[in-house]
């Protein structure tokens, strides 16, 4: 598994913005939106038809890092990776997954929320994960207090963050990166306008870590 791979992806920004994207023709401008505000690492959700296409075209913009994020199980982990992600991301892990992910030797951000989730990536040699969903499962403290037990393990807390909240986090020595889908507003997104995406990408990136 390419621990070293995924830790540099996730210390290339603060944030990473979590997307959700109907409309595949989005994609190249809003990559070059959030590139420019200094957020070069892009989440799309598998949650909608248009993702897998805006992964292929997010992919194509200068400095993008793009992955996929919501991926369940192996099919989609597949799919996900042939389309040209360069990291996946799920909301859980479980053994097959794991396996898969291991196997396609891609960077991999599996999430957990309780120590028996940490340690079964631990099993799978995974020190790198995503925690989720973060503010429904103890917010910082939480991530705050799983340091003790779990010294060796670096996260990505997600869900329900925001710009206010987002520091909270991002002082922890424990934690990389927050991943959060304040930078790009449904509204900003549905208007193509990008450069309140990108001003909110700047707040992001200006947001300071241990």
């Amino acid at each position: 598994m390419p621990e070293p791979a995924i830790r540099a992806i996730m210390q290339k920004a603060p944030v990473i913005p979590v997307l959700a994207i109907d409309n595949a023709d989005h994609a190249e401008p809003l990559a070059e939106a959030l590139v420019a505000g200094g957020l070069p690492v892009i989440e799309v959700t598998l949650r909608t038809s248009a993702a897998l296409e805006a992964i292929r075209r997010m992919a194509r913009v200068e400095g993008a890092v793009v992955g996929a994020g919501t991926v369940l199980d192996p099919d989609g982990l597949a799919r996900a990776a042939d389309s040209g992600a360069q990291f996946i991301v799920s909301p859980g892990l479980t053994d097959r997954l794991a396996v898969a992910a291991h196997a396609a030797k891609v960077p991999f951000l599996p999430g957990v929320a309780t120590a028996g989730d940490i340690m079964r990536a631990l099993d799978h040699g995974l020190t790198h994960l995503k925690f989720f969903p973060a503010e429904s499962s103890g917010g910082a403290n939480a991530v705050k207090s799983l340091a003790g037990p779990f010294g060796a393990v670096r996260f990505c807390p997600t869900g329900g963050i925001t710009l206010m909240t987002a520091p909270d986090y991002l002082t922890l020595p424990n934690v990389l990166c927050v991943g959060g889908t304040w930078i790009v507003p449904k509204e900003a997104l549905a208007r193509q306008d990008w450069s309140t995406i990108r001003r909110l990408a700047e707040q992001a990136a200006a947001l300071g870590r241990v």
